[in-house]
């Protein structure tokens, strides 16, 4: 791929995950390794892709090569400064990432957090290694470098099976299957038919950048707060909250039960913990909707995200 700057530049940020993953034998979907191959070969294994870019051109580079399960936030801070970077030249159309599919949903979050780009930013997976007798990661490339160049796209997206999820909405939903990612109740934002983008009757709502972006682009990740995730449940034990307090945790997101509510065991220790200067953000931890109301006790977390994209924000609001 040319790697010269025009005015159609579309430039591939590769990260590793399953869609860079290789197996012994082309029947094995699960016994593969992870991000194996170079963004290079991944674009040189799809099919009619210069024909399909109807001119645009390409520009490569490899950011990180892990698997996504293994995600951690200097990767997460290379990445989105790399993204800035190419964001900021008047010459580039947009940008699409090739991911895993584990955390795809938090790295979406997180740059369109601390990013908020006008131009689109297109996450793309596979749940197929690249060996596979039947990959799917070619075709979701390709679907994310026809959403890129939409012009009606914008912000940070993701692109799996034909469908285009927004940054708040997005989540896995299945282990195995390739369409795997879901938006829930919203639906998706569109998707792409035959080289085509459709896009529902709605768009993603307008993100700003949050207030400590430059802060966590900028700043040592060493600094960055410990935010830590826990689900209520049945015979729910303090003890985790109280562990987590004495070795200097400094925000919680609670994934309660229903709307919102708390095993009264945990309930006490996070009343203690908040007491403690520890900051802790409610949420619920059903598949569909959010809390309805305000919990009396706890602060609910914004709207719409689920446990994991909650501390991420969490994570940005206690950063100082």
């Amino acid at each position: 791929m040319a790697s010269e700057i025009n005015s159609k530049n579309v430039v591939v940020l590769g990260t590793g995950g399953t869609i860079a993953g290789t197996a012994a034998t082309a029947a094995d979907h699960t016994g593969y390794t992870a991000a194996q191959l170079g963004v290079q070969q991944l674009l040189g294994a799809v099919p009619g892709l210069q024909d399909a870019l109807q001119g645009h051109t390409l520009v490569c580079e490899q950011v990180a090569q892990l698997d996504s399960k293994d995600m951690d936030h200097a990767t997460w801070q290379a990445l989105a400064v790399r993204c800035a970077h190419w964001l900021a030249q008047p010459d580039v159309r947009g940008i699409v990432i090739t991911h895993g599919t584990d955390t795809l949903e938090e790295t979406t979050w997180f740059l369109q957090t601390v990013l908020a780009p006008a131009k689109p930013v297109v996450l793309t997976c596979a749940m197929r290694p690249a060996t596979a007798l039947v990959p799917d990661g070619p075709q979701n490339l390709l679907d994310a470098l026809t959403v890129v160049r939409d012009p009606l796209a914008r912000g940070v997206l993701a692109v799996c099976a034909g469908s285009i999820h927004g940054a708040r909405e997005v989540r896995k939903v299945h282990p195995y299957r390739l369409d795997a990612f879901s938006s829930g109740e919203a639906g998706p934002l569109g998707w792409v038919e035959q080289g085509q983008v459709r896009w529902a009757g709605r768009r993603a709502p307008g993100e700003s950048a949050h207030p400590n972006a430059t802060r966590a682009l900028a700043g040592a990740v060493a600094n960055w707060p410990w935010v830590a995730v826990l689900h209520s449940h049945a015979g729910a034990d303090a003890r985790q909250v109280q562990s987590l307090v004495s070795a200097g945790v400094k925000g919680i997101v609670l994934a309660g039960t229903g709307n919102g509510t708390v095993h009264k065991a945990l309930l006490a220790a996070l009343l203690e913990a908040q007491a403690k200067g520890v900051t802790v953000r409610l949420i619920t931890r059903c598949a569909q909707g959010q809390i309805v109301g305000q919990p009396a006790a706890l602060q609910a977390a914004p709207a719409g995200l689920n446990p994991y994209k909650a501390r991420i924000s969490l994570m940005l609001d206690l950063l100082d």
